[in-house]
């Protein structure tokens, strides 16, 4: 269990050993069958279910530790579990189980002059190291997601939600051992030394093929600053919502209250809200009105201040902040133009969206702007593996090389090349 390791001497041997376990568990996992793959996502499921109310005492111990502690509210709510969310934490197992088994997949085949055949073919990546904080869920959807494409996994939660993180994998290693597959397959570090971290992010030996951070701000720069391991991860959730002179104005209010205020602490919601200046005199107040009636604290630009009096100024910082709370800036921008060109200049590449019915508006704004998720007349709250029908996701990606936007199976997987030939030599 955690405690009992918890003053382990040298962490860097620990973490050395993990590191091993988990090749080693990489190498039958990477050609084990769908149907054992499956077998022990489901039995993993019902082991969570099985021991809700051990998680849940785990869980209130965890949010007992966290009171009276300066922690911000958003990240209270991603770690509080409940009823709800643990079933749907293995809801989640369970539709994991369901998709297709990337391993193996065939991406693209052709054949050559010569007669070669050649095939491009998904195979996984191997161990796969995730730091989380105040996220228990994260054990399970990302233990699950990696297993599903062949991967072993390393979960490295923060204090905060160990306890909890506790209980879900040994529901995880239960299912595991139901398949006849490598308990070792998903390993929770049993140490909250922050000094695990540096092991993983140095790579254990050679034996972590990608880092995936899932925390806050100063958790994932480090994680990208330090790392010597590919890294999938996004720094911050800087999320822009555009309304334009062609937005049905009733959608428009529906959305941006949701995208702001369904849940203020992940990283899709929305912070930052530009209107059209063509619309500024009909549109703008309702849409504050409707914000403001949810219970959000609007920051508007001397813009939007003139056209509704009493509203807290919006600094510059404001446009670059990631609230993760129930605050929104507000600005007026020059049509698509203006909007294109202020996310350009503050967005974080994670998520943006357009409300409008002017299709030439929406085609600008998809093949214009280069973040990883882009709505039209949808909320930002869909940037979601989930809701992508994914299963579940290990993070948002927003860099540009391998995976980007929500990284579930398939983007937890590599390739290789085949080649058939009947004899062939190079000349």
């Amino acid at each position: 269990m955690l405690d009992a390791v918890a003053q382990s001497p040298d962490i860097d041997a620990l973490m050395n050993d993990i590191g091993r376990k988990a090749r080693a568990a990489s190498r039958p996992l990477a050609f084990a069958s769908t149907e054992s793959k499956n077998k022990a996502l489901n039995a993993m499921a019902d082991a969570i279910l099985a021991r809700k109310d051990h998680i849940l005492s785990e869980n209130a111990r965890d949010l007992k530790d966290v009171e009276g502690t300066d922690m911000l509210a958003s990240f209270v709510d991603r770690l509080t579990l409940n009823d709800k969310r643990i079933t749907e934490m293995a809801d989640g197992i369970r539709a994991i189980a369901a998709l297709p088994d990337p391993v193996g997949e065939v991406i693209a085949a052709w054949d050559r002059p010569n007669g070669l055949k050649i095939e491009r073919v998904r195979t996984p990546l191997g161990v796969i190291g995730v730091i989380f904080e105040s996220r228990p869920n994260v054990t399970a959807d990302a233990g699950a997601l990696c297993l599903k494409a062949g991967n072993a996994v390393i979960l490295r939660c923060g204090s905060d939600s160990r306890r909890s993180s506790q209980a879900i994998h040994d529901c995880l290693v239960e299912g595991l051992k139901a398949a006849g597959l490598p308990e070792y397959a998903i390993q929770l570090v049993p140490v909250s030394d922050r000094a695990a971290v540096g092991a993983m992010l140095r790579g254990l030996e050679g034996n972590i093929d990608v880092i995936v951070p899932r925390g806050g701000k100063s958790l994932v720069a480090r994680v990208q600053a330090e790392a010597r391991v590919p890294v999938f991860a996004h720094l911050e959730g800087l999320c822009h919502v555009y309304v334009d002179a062609s937005a049905d104005l009733e959608m428009a209010k529906s959305i941006i209250v949701n995208a702001k205020m369904r849940r203020t602490g992940i990283c899709g919601a929305a912070e930052t809200l530009l209107v059209d200046k063509k619309v500024a005199s009909t549109h703008l107040k309702p849409l504050l009105d409707g914000l403001a009636t949810a219970g959000c604290e609007i920051r508007g630009s001397a813009e939007v201040l003139q056209l509704v009096p009493g509203l807290k100024a919006a600094t510059e910082e404001d446009w670059t902040t990631e609230y993760l709370a129930a605050i929104i800036s507000v600005a007026l921008v020059e049509g698509i133009s203006g909007a294109i060109a202020h996310i350009g200049k503050y967005s974080s590449n994670h998520t943006e969206a357009v409300i409008a019915e002017d299709p030439a508006i929406v085609e600008r704004f998809f093949t214009e702007i280069d973040s990883a998720i882009l709505l039209h007349n949808a909320s930002t709250q869909f940037a979601d593996g989930g809701e992508f029908g994914m299963g579940a996701e290990i993070g948002i990606a927003t860099g540009k090389m391998h995976a980007r936007g929500p990284v579930g199976v398939e983007q937890l997987t590599s390739f290789k090349y085949r080649v058939r030939g009947t004899g062939q030599i190079r000349p």
